[in-house]
């Protein structure tokens, strides 16, 4: 029998991967720019770090995680999230020790049990930073400018920045009682899940996607007309420092975000593109979260985007093109002698940085030119006879038919190599 990928799952062939490296690229080369340094994190983690890191009452932890038992009993989960495992990571190995703010970035796949749809899956990746340690506002601005500056950097339009607070657990008390009385009276017109959790945990109800339960909420009572001085002043300078950089943003009193650690800044870049509306990338503060895991008092804020959520939109405005592999040089060659002289020319080459293919399927010089010329090969010689007896090679542009062919030697790695650097 045929076997298939898991529902949920796919395959990343060649022809797409090299759009994925494009973006993974760019990313880790922006955040070494701001000064964040990789870190890599286990697939999976005890069930506990997401349980309380996450949060009992999420749709993550209660429908969404794959949880299993080890051989030795214990719980553990494939990790739906970077953030927990960052947090669990930086307290377990003392990273608050070290010279704040810490700044980290990763690049992940993670694993939700949710329902299948074009940009969601059930393994998918993520990219994502979490910096450490600053409290202020400051950070908050700079890791939004960091997003602002990425899009910038791919050449993605129509999108927007939404911006809300949702306060500390101070003000959200106060906001709590308010929002419960709100949704009291109409609890028959919740769905299932926000009835259940609607007294644990009312903020839930406000991020709900079922158009019940959002006809509910359209009129609840707002958490900025709830935010103490601190936060309010929090809120109120990230704004003017976003202003003062240029960054266009829309205050939504609407965002809480889906995860329980987040406090005060929570953000969404959405996409404005008529077809593909809907969250590219989302984030905020999480000042209690590394205290939940058991380390000190720490204030903290990240981020993180789907890579196929962010790749579907670039396609859809354009923005990603077919690639293929860029190879310098195809050497044809018509014997065995040749063959063998090509694959030593050709590892040659390659230890000078030069990408080389030549032929391993004893085609036909017509057929190895074709292949050339398919494959976006930049030049080509040719191996034969006449070549091996004169020590000799033509290297011929096949960008450029007008170009002249240069004679090297065959054996002249050093010239080859700098004709070759050239382009």
């Amino acid at each position: 029998m045929k076997q298939q990928a898991p529902k949920g799952t796919q395959d990343l062939l060649p022809e797409v991967t090299l759009n994925w490296q494009y973006v993974e690229r760019t990313f880790e080369d922006l955040c070494k720019l701001y000064g964040y340094e990789e870190i890599r994190i286990p697939t999976f983690e005890h069930s506990e770090v997401f349980q309380r890191g996450v949060g009992e009452t999420t749709d993550v932890v209660q429908k969404e995680m794959y949880t299993f038992e080890d051989k030795g009993g214990r719980s553990l989960t494939l990790r739906p999230e970077g953030t927990a495992g960052v947090v669990r990571a930086y307290v377990e190995n003392g990273m608050g020790s070290k010279t704040s703010p810490q700044r980290l970035f990763y690049v992940i796949t993670a694993f939700r049990y949710e329902n299948v749809q074009k940009g969601r899956y059930r393994e998918f990746h993520q990219m994502g930073v979490e910096a450490f340690g600053a409290k202020g506002p400051h950070i908050d601005a700079e890791v939004l400018a960091m997003l602002d500056h990425y899009f910038e950097e791919l050449g993605l339009k129509d999108y927007a920045l939404h911006i809300n607070s949702i306060g500390c657990p101070n003000c959200r008390a106060q906001y709590r009682e308010a929002l419960l009385a709100y949704l009291r009276p109409k609890k028959d017109q919740l769905c299932q899940d926000c009835q259940n959790r609607m007294e644990e945990n009312p903020l839930r109800v406000l991020d709900c996607k079922e158009k019940s339960c959002q006809d509910v909420t359209k009129d609840a009572p707002l958490i900025l007309d709830y935010l103490d001085e601190e936060c309010k002043d929090h809120f109120d300078t990230l704004k003017g420092l976003l202003d003062d950089m240029g960054i266009s943003y829309k205050v939504d009193p609407r965002i809480v975000r889906g995860l329980d650690y987040y406090t005060k800044t929570v953000f969404e870049f959405v996409s404005e593109n008529v077809g593909t509306q809907g969250t590219i990338c989302g984030g905020g503060r999480y000042d209690g979260l590394v205290e939940a895991l058991g380390g000190p008092s720490t204030p903290g804020i990240g981020f993180a985007m789907g890579e196929e959520r962010l790749l579907m939109e670039l396609e859809a405005q354009g923005l990603v093109k077919p690639h293929s592999l860029e190879t310098t040089l195809y050497i044809a060659n018509l014997n065995d002698a040749a063959h063998t002289e090509a694959q030593a020319l050709a590892q040659a080459l390659r230890r000078r940085g030069i990408s080389v293919q030549y032929d391993l399927m004893d085609r036909s010089l017509r057929a190895q030119m074709k292949y050339a010329g398919k494959n976006n090969m930049d030049y080509i010689l040719v191996l034969g006879e006449d070549e091996l007896a004169r020590g000799k090679v033509m290297l011929r542009s096949l960008v450029d038919r007008d170009k002249e062919e240069v004679e090297v030697g065959l054996h002249d790695i050093d010239t080859l190599a700098e004709i070759l650097a050239e382009d």
